[in-house]
């Protein structure tokens, strides 16, 4: 059973969301649900939860908050949040989940889920990950933000603006640095695809994903191919090809 606690200070979003726990998601307790960051630091300590569903926003207070008076964080946070979109890019990229108001049953199903298979490791590297999160959205532009890159360490936290490409091998990602790194990640590019497309990030083939920013020329062909500023050919698929002149607003 998948101990949980509810933070929120509307006593209506408390209520609800506890009951869609209890209703839709099988092996969740619901220990307790608190209003402010005094109750839920005194409810954490007493009953040590697996999973916190934690509102950013509340009265004179935020989340983090909270989580700065804990130590050591063993335990799974999942954000509430009514955030814009832009602002929860900063969310994706920091490894941080988060579920947007008014929360989907499908979407709080899915993230109770992932809790479930990563138990063993509740509450791991949390804080960098807070720390993280809270650097990104004092960033103004996204491009600044940094990634975290799941290791056989913990973590490594990247910018974004100085990755170069990533290309798919198999399920894993390889991650070509601009300063000539490469990081190995067991990710597929697939989850870096709908991290880092909404930024300077195409899609040019099944393998590849570029960063515009990073391209040195492109030559044309059946699809063509781009050039990095390593010297790297990368193949641009012939169903992506319209899209990716459109993206680098080439006109032929």
């Amino acid at each position: 059973m998948l101990k949980s606690i509810v933070v929120d200070d509307e006593l209506k979003s408390r209520e609800s969301l506890k009951k869609m726990l209890t209703t839709f998601c099988e092996g969740v307790d619901v220990l307790a649900t608190c209003q402010n960051v005094k109750e839920a630091v005194e409810t954490i300590r007493n009953v040590k939860p697996d999973v916190i569903f934690l509102d950013i926003q509340m009265q004179g207070e935020t989340g983090f908050d909270l989580l700065s008076q804990l130590s050591p964080i063993n335990f799974e946070v999942i954000f509430t949040t009514a955030y814009s979109e832009f602002a929860l890019q900063a969310f994706k990229v920091s490894a941080t989940d988060y579920l947007l108001k008014p929360i989907d049953v499908a979407e709080l199903q899915h993230a109770v889920e992932k809790v479930k298979q990563d138990k063993d490791r509740l509450g791991e590297n949390i804080m960098e990950r807070m720390k993280q999160l809270l650097q990104n959205m004092a960033t103004p532009e996204p491009e600044n933000y940094k990634l975290a890159l799941p290791t056989a360490e913990g973590l490594t936290f990247i910018k974004v603006k100085d990755i170069m490409y990533l290309k798919a091998s198999g399920n894993y990602t390889e991650i070509f640095m601009a300063d000539g790194s490469k990081q190995l990640v067991s990710k597929n590019l697939k989850e870096y695809d709908d991290l880092l497309s909404p930024q300077h990030f195409f899609r040019t083939h099944h393998s590849f994903l570029v960063n515009i920013n990073c391209i040195k020329s492109y030559v044309k062909g059946e699809g063509g191919y781009v050039i990095m500023n390593d010297g790297a050919s990368l193949d641009v698929s012939r169903r992506k090809k319209e899209a990716f002149l459109e993206k680098i607003g080439y006109k032929g």
